[in-house]
């Protein structure tokens, strides 16, 4: 499997670029799953729910399944977080990966930005970076893309992970 990621700081457009960028590469036929880090506490089940009630009970992990999708929750219960390479293990083979966060790992990334956040690129000491999709104009020694120039972005991706 191949991994790519998209980072920079918060409300840089991450995310939007993600949304996008799955809608194209999966359009062309490309196999792609993702993968989010959150810096937050965060709950995908819901107050009253079995599945809820079992966790807060104090299951280490509890499995949901039904015709449509199936999800396993983990509580770390005073673990330490996974790398994320332990939880690249865990996912399914497709085509590619698309990461987004993780900023400080080693895998090859793309950098979101947008002006109106007031940020430092992260580029520019990150050669792990290869090209910046931004809002607004950059002079940087790699390829940098309009942040809405979708199908670019994803063209570069796969000619960077070699699919």
């Amino acid at each position: 499997m191949k991994i790519f990621g998209v980072v920079g700081f918060k409300n840089a457009g991450k995310t939007g670029l993600m949304e996008r960028l799955v809608s194209d590469l999966s359009s062309r036929g490309i196999s792609v799953s993702t993968l989010k880090h959150a810096h937050h506490t965060f709950d995908v089940d819901q107050p009253g729910k079995d599945s809820f009630r079992h966790r807060t009970a104090g299951a280490h992990q509890v499995l949901l399944s039904s015709g449509k999708r199936w999800a396993l929750m983990t509580e770390l219960r005073d673990e330490e977080e996974p790398s994320l390479h332990d939880l690249l293990a865990k996912m399914s083979p497709v085509d590619l990966i698309l990461i987004e966060g993780w900023k400080r790992d080693n895998h090859p990334k793309i950098e979101a930005h947008r002006a109106v956040t007031g940020h430092p690129l992260l580029a520019p000491d990150d050669p792990t970076i290869r090209a910046v999709a931004a809002d607004h104009a950059i002079t940087l020694d790699r390829p940098v893309f309009d942040l809405n120039a979708t199908r670019d972005i994803a063209d570069f991706i796969l000619a960077d992970v070699g699919l």
